[in-house]
């Protein structure tokens, strides 16, 4: 406990301190960008009695591509596009967020190819003219199916933003998309291609990762090792693609599809990141094995948005209210915050205590629904 600060302490009162240890009714001061720590003081800003947690850490969003892409055959300016897609992210009490750019495609935008380097130069861009209110770092998402994708890594692995890589292989028949005909009905809806373009545009797909998936696979895996950079799995199905990714050196397992899967996961010591929006909705888009579900068995790690970005606000309350599941607020707050920061090796945030860097979010609940009511990035409000 803090009683006396400095005359330039920011002091936040009358909040709801989400801590790891309880909720702490009171205020909290924050001297130079970093949590100071609690205090007696009540002549700050009041809170109200808002909830006050630590920002979201983020470490799997591909919202991005909304922006940037927002339809079919449309690419939008990048900068404007940032922009915009940065503010979404504030405004859901995401602080640090994971840039999770598609290296190389498998069926939907080919595009990705040539625009993945123009787009991380704009985003490299903002960061370094500090246009962001959010912390932007990269998560890149490797298409194992890509016979273009190891140049895209070896092109952008070694950059100070890139911190997390994924492997990820869309072929359906496997993983994600097991019903092969069910996706395919989807991709060429999604794509607006007729169905004979499709069918040769899939066989295309299934010849390059039966052709290049293994070899495109080591590639990445060997570059994420070298480069130091934390290697997830993505979609695994199965205890043999957890074995797979653990001797590989994967230490994530991320969206895994089966209870199986999660498992295994866990029994080898993996972190499981699991999809907010699959709670929020009840089940998965696609047909694989609830959150509810996951995290019933104690088989979540950490939530990540996927492609809703203020779905991991949402879960984590949604979570901490839901009777059927053992998570408290601070636990469920855990997952979207101190965990993530955590595996991405961001030490300096995630939570509410002394010494962090003040990252700090007040959300007032209505109905069960949480409301961001000001976002602070390293004591400094940006929403």
């Amino acid at each position: 406990m803090f009683d006396r600060f400095e005359q330039t302490a920011t002091v936040l009162s009358d909040a709801k301190i989400v801590t790891p240890g309880g909720i702490v009714d009171g205020a909290l001061a924050i001297v130079d960008g970093q949590i100071a720590g609690l205090t007696q003081a009540q002549n700050g800003e009041s809170l109200q009695g808002a909830y006050l947690i630590p920002g979201i850490v983020d470490v799997h969003t591909d919202h991005v591509e909304r922006h940037t892409h927002p339809r079919v055959g449309v690419i939008w300016a990048f900068l404007p596009a940032l922009l915009a897609y940065d503010a979404v992210v504030i405004s859901g009490g995401t602080t640090t967020v994971f840039d999770s750019l598609s290296v190389g495609a498998s069926m939907q935008k080919q595009e990705r190819r040539e625009l993945l380097q123009p787009l991380v130069a704009a985003i490299r861009d903002a960061v370094d003219r500090d246009l962001f209110r959010a912390e932007h770092l990269l998560h890149l998402r490797c298409e194992i199916s890509d016979p273009a994708t190891p140049a895209l890594v070896d092109a952008t692995i070694g950059l100070p933003i890139t911190r997390l890589m994924s492997v990820m292989d869309h072929t359906p028949g496997d993983r994600q998309s097991p019903d092969v005909d069910k996706w395919f009905w989807h991709m060429i809806r999604d794509m607006e291609v007729d169905e004979t373009e499709g069918r040769q545009m899939m066989s295309e797909l299934f010849d390059r990762s039966k052709t290049h998936g293994a070899s495109v696979r080591a590639h990445c895996v060997d570059a994420a090792a070298r480069a130091c950079v934390s290697l997830m799995s993505h979609d695994d199905a199965s205890a043999a693609h957890v074995d797979q990714a653990k001797s590989e050196g994967c230490a994530i397992s991320e969206f895994p599809t089966t209870l199986e899967a999660a498992q295994r996961a866990r029994d080898l010591g993996l972190t499981v990141v699991a999809g907010a929006p699959n709670y929020l909705r009840g089940g998965s888009q696609s047909g694989n094995v609830s959150v509810a579900e996951l995290l019933s068995h104690g088989l979540v790690d950490i939530l990540a948005s996927d492609y809703i970005p203020r779905s991991p606000l949402d879960a984590a309350f949604a979570i901490a209210a839901d009777p059927a599941l053992p998570y408290d607020l601070p636990q469920a707050i855990g997952m979207v915050t101190r965990a993530p920061a955590h595996l991405a090796g961001l030490s300096d945030r995630g939570v509410i205590e002394a010494g962090a860097r003040a990252d700090l979010v007040a959300v007032r609940v209505e109905q069960g629904q949480p409301l961001v009511q000001a976002v602070w990035r390293a004591g400094k409000r940006v929403f």
